[in-house]
């Protein structure tokens, strides 16, 4: 792996607003917290965690959908050594502004014997995608762009774009609506989209005669609307249901073209706040 994947893989470890996300193709991430000086007695971690279920396509092109797990990790807060501290402690009182941000993307591996309409493609690996973004965030509008790498599977750069309007019918319950944009690169649209040679000159190959050399560049364009109920400071309820339009050599693909160009997603999960005093 080269310096700079390296280093994504690294600091979005590392960046204090960091968050994983486990459903395919989906990407969760929170605003960066604020630097401040807090008082002593402030507890040392919190974070809060979702778990729950999302229905997403068996892989990028397909009509089919499965259920599977959904997950979430999203830090609040942290301490650092002689009293400083990113976040707020304060489950009432969030910290807005510009920041850096962490993000994270696992996709599940694609084997051709699991769906008939592959036959002939090779088996994809799974991949995890880790990096780093700029996200701006207020009580009515949030607003990110990520960079990602593949240090696992693909091994090649991704980016996404997105902005919400966001609206509180009341104290507890916030809504979410806003576009998104996905950018990969050459090599990640000729991963998921691709048909090489050999894979159309397979014996029974589906693709027969029809070899794919896929471009990146803009390769999805969508809307995401998400709910947060809040039940209490550490219990809540969050959902969301995502669109997403194939453009480009993505819409162009032969995996596409017999599977489906516009991609849904529904999930929704339990989220529990945990505050730890090491």
């Amino acid at each position: 792996m080269s310096l700079l994947p390296r280093a994504l893989a690294i600091l979005s470890l590392v960046a204090p607003s960091a968050v994983l996300a486990g459903d395919l193709g989906t990407t969760t991430t929170e605003p960066a917290p604020v630097y401040q000086a807090v008082p002593a007695a402030t507890p040392d971690l919190i974070f809060t965690v979702r778990g729950g279920a999302s229905v997403a396509p068996d892989y990028f092109g397909s009509g089919d959908y499965s259920v599977g797990p959904d997950f979430a990790l999203g830090l609040n807060f942290l301490r650092l050594p002689g009293g400083r501290s990113f976040g707020s402690a304060d489950a009432n009182d969030p910290r807005y502004g510009l920041g850096l941000r962490g993000s994270f993307r696992y996709i599940g591996k694609r084997e051709a014997a699991d769906h008939a309409e592959l036959r002939g493609l090779n088996d994809v690996d799974a991949s995890v995608e880790l990096g780093l973004g700029l996200g701006y965030t207020s009580r009515n509008f949030d607003a990110f762009a990520d960079l990602r790498y593949g240090v696992v599977g693909h091994e090649s750069f991704v980016g996404e774009l997105g902005a919400d309007v966001k609206f509180h019918p009341t104290d507890r319950l916030s809504l979410s609506i806003g576009p998104r944009v996905f950018v990969g690169s050459d090599d990640y649209a000729q991963t998921y989209f691709g048909v090489s040679a050999a894979e159309a000159g397979a014996a029974g190959s589906n693709f027969a005669g029809r070899a794919f050399n896929a471009d990146g560049g803009v390769l999805s364009a969508g809307i995401e609307l998400g709910a947060t109920y809040k039940i209490d400071d550490n219990w809540g309820v969050e959902g969301a249901v995502t669109w997403d339009r194939f453009t480009g050599d993505a819409a162009d693909s032969p995996i596409v073209r017999q599977g489906d160009r516009d991609q849904y997603g529904v999930r929704i999960g339990i989220t529990r706040r945990i505050t730890l005093d090491f």
